[in-house]
């Protein structure tokens, strides 16, 4: 009799094609952070259990997204801490936990719509961040948006098609390994946000046309690809 032992390969084609493009995403963007911004790869959570995962749709009443799910899977989120921004405008991921959290006050007491879930907020405050359309049956499902206490909720880039989630991650991976700004599924540069290190070894995203971070002019202006060394002067 011949005994098949199961590989780790085995439980990357296991995955539906969303989780493996996820998990491929990741481990590009993780060895780039490994490499270059060590205080932002040590902020990365172990992953979430299937436990964890289910128990959080249950108190939520909604259902991860697939490549949402696939990427808990990976971490469950950033812990707080210098370098926590890692996700472009400089945000950090939730954990699980407070996802659930996040979306129970957003549901409850801002009564924003249900299905829309809140995984990212801007590292160090809880005004905005990015959310994933779980409404299934919406055009927008798996999409990415950007949420606001003050400003609502609206996908990104608003009123130019959907963004997937995956889609999303995929391009955060090239932009760091190429040195750049985001392109956007529209066509169009994202130049108000593009990757720079903290002089203490952290991912952080910047608009390099606030005055407050080059007050000497120093920044790469409007170009899409900043020098590969360029970090903040002020840390």
């Amino acid at each position: 009799m011949v005994m098949v032992v199961p590989s780790a390969a085995d439980g990357v084609f296991g995955m539906s094609d969303d989780a493996q493009r996820v998990a491929a995403a990741w481990g590009r963007i993780e060895t780039w952070l490994r490499e270059h911004a060590a205080a932002s790869a040590d902020v990365l959570r172990p992953p979430a259990g299937e436990a964890d995962i289910a128990a959080a749709e249950v108190a939520m009443g909604v259902e991860l997204p697939a490549a949402l799910a696939a990427w808990y899977r990976v971490h469950d989120g950033f812990d707080e801490g210098h370098g926590a921004g890692i996700l472009p405008s400089g945000m950090a991921m939730l954990p699980l936990a407070d996802l659930v959290d996040e979306y129970r006050i957003r549901t409850r007491d801002w009564e924003r719509e249900a299905g829309v879930l809140p995984f990212a907020r801007t590292a160090g405050d809880i005004w905005s961040g990015w959310y994933v359309d779980a409404r299934r049956g919406e055009p927008s499902y798996g999409d990415l948006g950007h949420w606001s206490v003050d400003g609502g909720d609206d996908l990104y880039p608003w009123g130019r098609g959907g963004w997937p989630l995956v889609d999303w991650l995929e391009e955060m991976a090239a932009a760091l390994e190429e040195g750049r700004c985001l392109h956007r599924p529209d066509g169009m540069d994202d130049r108000h946000d593009w990757p720079v290190l903290t002089g203490r070894q952290g991912l952080t995203w910047i608009d390099p046309r606030d005055p407050r971070l080059f007050p000497d002019g120093s920044g790469p202006g409007l170009r899409c690809s900043p020098p590969p060394t360029l970090r903040l002067p002020l840390d």
